[in-house]
């Protein structure tokens, strides 16, 4: 009896999932399917709450699709990655399975992983492996054979390849014979939170969310991306994290709405496609560079710069209360609903790193302690890329002014009176930075700023100047 595991981990979908149509391709095995719970190692890589609940709801959703294809799932429950290398070939050998199948993840823990598992089966299990979570497969590299650092020339080498090999979206497989006898899986139950219907789980909710996005936002995605009070952007970023959804299938709509064109059609989704090919670029260089998802800087004279140490001013920063009110805004956001807009993140990290001169890492890892799509790649790139530390990264000189920023982006400051309701009540121009006595005369006191702009420019200069 030939028998099939696929081993479910980012990738909680059955529509265009690399390795279980690969697992389905027989009509004869007998196909079951795991998912590996490791809340220990979850703490440890800093997964946020609303992240572990949004992974519950959609893995009970995943449960159900695979139901209805006659494939049953086996939820295990360990603690580490260490307990995964133990109980996944014990697994195998109770269930009796032939070929083990699963898409690849690129952090160095979860490479360290794989490759135990993999031996622990040598000449016990086939192991196939694939690549999925990016658009296409990694090796890109330069004409000189070497890995590529810089975003745009990486762009350019990416569309000529994916012009030349598209990449396949499989399709969900067909029901099959149910032979397989498995133990019953327990899923735990996540509370109800009132975010989650914001982001309702599931492949449909997923796929709907696209839908919608192409349809209405994608053409104005290049005017409204960066304009946090209006509905924008895609808000699809949780379900490519957890994979609910393929990024090959959001490229495949974008081009549909490109007129059939990956790049140099509708300036929309010419925007959004460039942001997808953003994201295959992070995955290329965490596999790549394995420094980075070791706390480490891209660029190794970043471990040089004297960040401070200012506990008082980091929790100004984590409490949305510096006194500088996009800021804030941005960080109350965060924490109220596990989600930032992508503009703020830029605009927040930038200002921990150069205004505050607090160490990249203290905010990276805030971020993934509460973000909803928290993912390694992006949320390092980003912030390397504020602090001047990683690929293509913002010169070190690049300082984005938080007042002139929120005039720009949040011209009504409509963005503002949503997450900092004390400031409610004053003027368009007032509120993107409000004078020390205004601050003072409001109901609820709004805290001064905790540094000078001009101070912190030139402070922040000196200290990058001396690495």
């Amino acid at each position: 009896m030939t028998r099939h595991l696929v081993w479910f981990r980012q990738d909680l979908r059955v529509y265009d999932n690399t390795a279980l149509w690969h697992a389905c391709l027989d009509p004869e095995a007998d196909v079951i399917a795991l998912f590996c719970a490791t809340p220990q190692q979850w703490r440890l890589h800093d997964m946020a709450p609303v992240r572990e609940r949004f992974l519950w709801r959609n893995l009970t959703a995943l449960k159900e699709r695979l139901g209805e294809l006659n494939i049953p799932l086996v939820v295990k429950h360990c603690q580490t990655f260490e307990d995964c290398v133990q109980d996944v070939p014990t697994l195998c050998e109770a269930l009796g399975v032939t070929n083990l199948y699963a898409n690849c993840e690129y952090p160095v823990n979860e490479q360290k992983r794989d490759r135990a598992i993999r031996e622990a089966l040598a000449d016990k299990v086939s192991c196939h492996w694939h690549h999925d979570f990016g658009i296409k497969p990694l090796g890109l590299l330069t004409k000189t054979g070497n890995p590529y650092t810089v975003f745009s020339p990486f762009k350019r080498a990416w569309i000529e390849r994916w012009r030349a090999d598209p990449a396949p979206i499989y399709p969900a497989p067909e029901p099959r014979r149910c032979s397989a006898a498995v133990p019953g899986s327990e899923l735990l139950a996540s509370d109800k939170q009132a975010m989650d219907q914001f982001w309702p789980a599931g492949e449909d909710a997923a796929m709907n969310r696209l839908a919608h996005f192409c349809e209405d936002r994608i053409d104005h995605y290049k005017a409204k991306r960066d304009l946090p009070a209006e509905p924008g952007t895609s808000e699809l970023s949780p379900y490519l994290a957890a994979g609910v959804i393929s990024p090959r299938v959001c490229l495949d709509a974008a081009i549909r709405a490109n007129r059939g064109d990956i790049h140099e059609g509708r300036q929309g989704p010419d925007t959004w496609i460039s942001e997808l090919i953003w994201r295959d670029f992070y995955i290329h260089i965490l596999d790549t560079y394995p420094r980075v998802s070791m706390n480490r800087c891209f660029r190794v004279e970043g471990e040089k710069i004297p960040w401070r140490n200012a506990p008082e001013d980091f929790a100004a920063w984590c409490e949305g209360r510096t006194g500088y009110p996009i800021v804030d805004a941005a960080m109350r956001q965060l924490v109220q609903t596990g989600w930032m807009h992508n503009r703020l993140r830029m605009l927040v990290a930038m200002f921990l790193t150069k205004q505050l001169l607090i160490d990249w890492r203290e905010g990276e890892r805030f971020f993934m302690q509460h973000l909803i799509d928290g993912d390694l790649g992006a949320n390092n790139g980003g912030w390397q890329w504020a602090a001047s530390t990683g690929t293509d990264a913002a010169p070190y000189f690049r300082i984005f002014n938080p007042i002139t920023q929120s005039q720009k982006f949040d011209a009504s400051g409509a963005f503002i009176r949503r997450f900092v309701p004390e400031l409610r009540e004053l003027s368009d121009k007032d509120i993107h930075m409000p004078a020390p006595l205004m601050r003072q005369s409001l109901a609820s006191a709004y805290p001064e700023p905790v540094v000078e702009l001009k101070f912190a420019r030139e402070r922040a200069l000196a200290a990058f100047k001396s690495v």
